[in-house]
């Protein structure tokens, strides 16, 4: 029997020959690339090989020169020239960042409200509802009135990947969420994501982390000087990588 068509789902993200410079660096170069909704895409490479200025591109943090972006049918049109659909992308895509960028003068439940209250307009009594459920989804509800300063990093991540999801996103975006963390508070942030990555959120997430990448992800892509050189399942692309590119990176990363 012949598939429908139809039955497969649209791409939440579909990026066209997109490019991207800075100056006369060219960072990302003519990149294809679909992700499906309740995708868990992990992008691994090099630093400065482009992993987080494209998912920088993909909630208009990053503009671009050329080629096509599309975001939950939003389309993004090079050099920014896109307010509205950048304004709708920015309230259904959250973004956690190597630093936690908290508010150091509100506390955890003020963080966490003070976004849906402003720009989704909920009561606070709603959001504060929301919030305290979500703190409990992260593992620290009994956090929520402290502030930042008074929290570990790892606390302080899980606090920002709780703010992100208060918004209620379709996508989230993960830039290095680990980097700048101990090592040992780094398994409590990725527990975290791995609970979302089983309860079906869209994710693309860049990170260092390869054995996390090959436990949680749909597919893995290998970025090399602003190019996808490779991309399939995490125990393909682990396991027999084909281009050489790959297996040198590959190589280098796991032997740590």
């Amino acid at each position: 029997m012949t598939a429908n068509p139809s039955s497969h789902p649209a791409p939440i993200v579909r990026m066209e020959k997109l490019n991207k410079h800075f100056g006369a660096l060219h960072v990302l170069n003519n990149i294809d690339l679909e992700i499906t909704s309740g995708e868990v895409v992990v992008v691994i490479g090099a630093s400065g090989s482009g992993k987080s200025t494209l998912i920088r591109c993909i909630n208009g943090l990053e503009e671009f020169q050329a080629g096509t972006l599309e975001v939950d049918n939003n389309t993004l049109k090079p050099y920014g020239k896109s307010s509205k659909a950048l304004q709708t992308i920015r309230t259904e895509v959250g973004m956690v960042f190597q630093q936690f960028n908290l508010f150091p003068h509100l506390s955890v439940i003020d963080n966490v409200t003070l976004a849906p209250i402003k720009v989704r307009g909920q009561r606070r009594d709603q959001a504060t509802q929301t919030a305290k459920r979500l703190l409990d989804r992260v593992g620290i509800a009994d956090q929520a009135n402290k502030y930042p300063s008074q929290l570990s990093g790892g606390q302080q991540q899980r606090v920002a990947l709780a703010r992100a999801l208060a918004m209620e996103p379709r996508l989230m975006l993960f830039d290095e969420p680990t980097s700048a963390l101990d090592p040992e508070m780094i398994g409590e942030v990725l527990d975290a994501m791995r609970e979302l990555a089983r309860e079906g959120m869209t994710m693309v997430i860049v990170t260092h982390e390869m054995g996390f990448a090959r436990e949680v992800a749909d597919r893995v892509i290998f970025i090399h000087k602003g190019e996808i050189t490779e991309e399939g399942p995490p125990e393909q692309l682990f396991d027999t990588p084909q281009h050489e590119r790959t297996q040198s990176f590959l190589a280098r990363v796991l032997k740590h």
